[in-house]
């Protein structure tokens, strides 16, 4: 198959499956949500800089926050193929029942004498069986990838030298405000408006994450 009859299939499975509508919540919540557990990552760790400068590396900052992002994701993938793979089944097997459809299975005279084996073979997958299953692995896919994404973004600071100092907090703070605004933007073009409130509403969450965790320092 060619590529751009590959690409119009996907977009064909997209609409069959309201994936595009999906797709954006799961984004937007996961990536958010992964912004906000980096930021409190990057803030207790700063708390704990402060207190004690020479105690911490960039390295223990970038372990921390990538294994933290690396289970979120995990977690995410994880979690979202099981529950998309049967809600998305159930919705089959309900279009089914109101369409009146039942699959027809034909026997297969090779394993009609083994009772210890499957001796039916299934039609192929309809239309609508195979959008549901692409939808499947594409949100779980989102699912998955945009928490670590969030959360990976604000440790790029940590990586350029090995000594821990203020500069790398400052430009982990300037890379999640960014991130928290671009969220807001991508949320008020969903809307169809309203960009500014939302990410004011983002920043309000980021700067909320900061002084909680200054407040648990203290």
């Amino acid at each position: 198959m060619k590529i751009k009859e590959k690409i119009q299939q996907w977009k064909d499975y997209s609409k069959l499956s309201d994936l595009g509508i999906i797709a954006r919540r799961k984004f937007f919540n996961n990536a958010f949500d992964g912004a906000l557990t980096c930021a409190g990552i990057v803030s207790g760790i700063f708390i704990l800089f402060l207190a004690e400068p020479s105690t911490f590396e960039a390295k223990d900052v970038l372990i921390t926050g990538f294994a933290t992002a690396l289970a979120i994701g995990i977690s995410g993938l994880w979690g979202a193929f099981l529950s998309e793979e049967a809600e998305r089944k159930k919705k089959v097997l309900d279009m089914k029942k109101d369409m009146a459809i039942v699959e027809e299975e034909a026997e297969n005279p090779e394993l009609k004498n083994n009772k210890n084996k499957s001796n039916k073979i299934k039609e192929p997958r309809t239309l609508i069986e195979r959008a549901e299953k692409y939808a499947t692995i594409v949100a779980s896919l989102v699912d998955g990838g945009a928490p670590v994404l969030g959360s990976s973004l604000p440790l790029v600071p940590f990586f350029f030298g090995v000594s821990l100092n203020l500069i790398h907090f400052i430009f982990s703070y300037i890379i999640l405000a960014g991130l928290l605004i671009y969220l807001g933007i991508f949320l008020g073009q969903i809307s169809g408006g309203g960009r500014l409130r939302y990410a004011l509403h983002l920043i309000t969450a980021g700067v909320v994450t900061l002084i909680v965790s200054i407040l648990l320092g203290i």
